[in-house]
């Protein structure tokens, strides 16, 4: 850390009496982590997937896309807030892309079923996307065209893809529900009948959970 701050402060110097350094100044700086946000039913399920991914920093279970302000499980797991339960990704795009994690969603979740997924059912299971930028909005849009123009599903895709808003995090006894709770998380997943419907709908692609 020690030669990493002094090479920071370096450059700064020279920034500041207009000085460059050949191959530094002229790279446009890469963001060091970025988020993505996804919904596809209990956010429990969907944090060992890309928990898995190399690359990616953390999940968290959470809330996003309603219309009150730090929103409880209760109220949201009533329907009354307009959330969806959702996991928010920090993760490196020098390491996994938002293409990966897209590819990743996508057979993590049941893309045609509208507000529900697999045993849950109402508006805060939706499934969906919620991007961060026009990139990203472009990326997530192309992927579904991608998967509409397969003729993989003969049903419409529902998955819904909009503009991020407030993300909020979920109690302390959600995060890492998997890990800290391996024989309830696997009874309840099991018990949902994701895996099963995932593998009829993905085949051999289906996602998994990794415990």
């Amino acid at each position: 850390m020690g030669t990493r701050r002094t090479l920071l402060a370096g450059l700064a110097v020279a920034a500041g009496l207009g000085l460059s350094s050949p191959g530094l100044a002229q790279q446009p700086a890469s963001p060091a982590t970025a988020t993505a946000i996804f919904a596809g039913g209990c956010f429990w399920c969907m944090e060992p997937p890309f928990d898995a991914l190399p690359g990616v920093i953390s999940t968290t279970s959470g809330y996003t896309s309603g219309h009150t302000v730090d929103p409880t499980y209760k109220e949201v797991s009533a329907g009354k807030t307009g959330h969806t339960e959702a996991v928010k990704i920090v993760y490196d795009p020098a390491k996994v892309s938002y293409g990966k994690l897209l590819q990743v969603f996508w057979r993590n979740h049941d893309p045609l079923t509208a507000n529900a997924q697999f045993c849950d059912r109402g508006s805060q299971y939706r499934a969906g996307i919620y991007y961060g930028s026009e990139q990203e909005k472009a990326q997530a849009e192309a992927s579904k065209a991608e998967l509409e123009k397969s003729g993989r599903f003969k049903s419409r895709i529902t998955t819904e893809i909009v503009a991020q808003t407030s993300f909020y995090p979920a109690e302390d006894y959600h995060q890492d529900y998997y890990l800290n709770n391996p024989i309830r998380y696997k009874i309840y997943r099991g018990g949902c009948g994701r895996d099963s419907r995932l593998r009829e709908l993905w085949g051999a692609e289906a996602g998994g959970g990794q415990s």
